[in-house]
């Protein structure tokens, strides 16, 4: 069975338009749901999406608009 890291793949998207929308969201947590774990490269990914939002350079926004 392989590892999606869909995750990080969720994270990096959010860095990318530098926002954190209800729908990245709902997908992180939807993942983290199904998996029941979070895999160390998973993990690593939410930390920077947590650093970085702490920082100020994502925005948690109420919408895609």
């Amino acid at each position: 069975m392989g590892t999606k890291h869909v995750i990080r793949q969720l994270v990096e998207k959010a860095l990318d338009i530098k926002k954190l929308t209800p729908e990245i969201e709902n997908e992180i947590n939807s993942e983290l749901t199904q998996m029941g774990y979070i895999s160390d490269v998973d993990y690593e990914a939410l930390e920077l999406l947590m650093a970085e939002m702490d920082a100020g350079r994502i925005k948690l926004v109420p919408s895609w608009g």
